[in-house]
């Protein structure tokens, strides 16, 4: 399994490149228009999702791993492919995306091309706990924690981010006591 490439880019399109490696094979890759754009000299080093179909190899390239996280994850979705797990990825950055879960924006998933009103709702309830791991803010983590502490007090998840979008405070204690004040 490739895991990553590192060559000489010899062609670029806004959502596919071919990258050329020492041992002179050229790869056609896959990749976001955030990647796309970001792919600014003749070389590159792309971490790498190999997919295998019946008919194909397909390689998907992200320059981080964050996209790439995110491109994992949304195609392991009932009805989400890797043409709309790229589309995905194109439309929205790693921070956007979580963003969009954690506030529910129905109309940011709607704005992705090939996802409808249903397929927007199905994300947003199968990937309501999704975070960016590798590199969670410390007021993400504080918010999460805020956001289990309110659950756990009887209050609805929808609610509770909401509320927690008007708060200022930057620790989970006064996160909290702030967010109980306005929910009660």
């Amino acid at each position: 399994m490739i895991v990553a490439l590192e060559g000489k880019l010899v062609h670029k399109e806004p959502t596919f490149i071919h990258l050329e490696i020492s041992s002179g094979v050229t790869y056609r890759i896959t990749v976001s228009l955030f990647t796309s754009s970001e792919l600014k000299s003749d070389k590159a080093r792309l971490k790498i999702t190999q997919i295998f179909r019946e008919d194909a190899q397909l390689l998907f390239g992200f320059l981080n791993s964050d996209e790439q996280r995110m491109f994992e994850t949304v195609i392991k979705l009932n009805g989400i492919g890797p043409t709309t797990g790229m589309a995905i990825c194109s439309t929205l950055t790693p921070e956007n995306f979580s963003k969009a879960l954690f506030q529910n924006d129905v109309d940011a998933f709607r704005a992705v091309p090939g996802i409808g009103p249903k397929s927007a709702k199905r994300i947003l309830v199968e990937l309501s706990d999704f975070t960016l791991n590798s590199n969670e803010t410390p007021m993400g983590i504080t918010r999460q924690e805020a956001v289990l502490a309110l659950e756990s007090l009887g209050f609805k998840k929808e609610r509770i981010k909401k509320v927690l979008l008007t708060c200022e405070e930057s620790d989970t204690a006064a996160l909290v006591k702030e967010a109980l004040r306005k929910l009660t």
